[in-house]
């Protein structure tokens, strides 16, 4: 198997004003295209290439040192940023589907409160990284940060919404402003994909 760089599911510039064309195409073309180039180079010629990367990523305990590093940072890079492509939405401030916000407000207490621990988790996470929400092996939501190409994944989790917060992600429209890119994030999530997400999960 050849991992390929995934096709955007809208134009680069279909996400302004909140999310620019140049980041975005440079996010894609560039660094994603790296985290696949560089994946296909560890696994490539050994017993693993069959594998799917999202196994790869759950199994990372099964690889052989010599390559797992390499599969938690480019494997990584390649299933999480799979997912987040398909996170973003130009319809923008979608709400979520009615079963999906009625487990949030479960789970968290209110939308507002799930927004507010979620955006936390993305503004306090140290250095670069992801803020996650996902579904425990429970069933159980969480929400959580993870350092670097770290996938929920390896953690047995399922990742349902994610958030990019490398400083590439964001910082050619918002320098060093990350509470503004976390707070437009809100504008672009596709939430027919999250609720999707978690009822592929169960």
């Amino acid at each position: 198997m050849s991992f390929q760089l995934p096709k955007l599911p809208y134009q680069y510039g279909a996400l302004e004003p909140y999310f620019d064309a140049q980041t975005m195409e440079i996010h894609h073309t560039k660094h994603h295209q790296t985290y696949t180039d560089k994946l296909n180079q560890a696994v490539t010629g050994t017993e693993w290439e069959s594998k799917s990367a999202e196994w790869l990523v759950s199994n990372l305990n099964q690889l052989p040192e010599k390559i797992r590093g390499a599969v938690r940072n480019h494997g990584g890079g390649f299933v999480n940023h799979n997912l987040f492509w398909q996170l973003l939405s130009p319809e923008f401030d979608q709400t979520p589907p009615p079963e999906l916000l009625q487990k949030l407000e479960n789970q968290f207490g209110s939308f507002t409160k799930f927004q507010e621990e979620f955006s936390n988790a993305a503004k306090t996470h140290f250095g670069s990284g992801w803020a996650w929400l996902v579904q425990k092996p429970s069933g159980e939501l969480d929400i959580y940060s993870l350092p670097n190409q770290d996938s929920p994944l390896s953690m047995d989790d399922v990742p349902l919404l994610a958030l990019d917060v490398w400083e590439h992600a964001y910082y050619l429209k918002y320098q060093n402003r990350r509470d503004e890119y976390i707070a437009n994030f809100w504008h672009v999530i596709n939430w027919q994909q999250v609720a999707k997400n978690l009822a592929n999960s169960n």
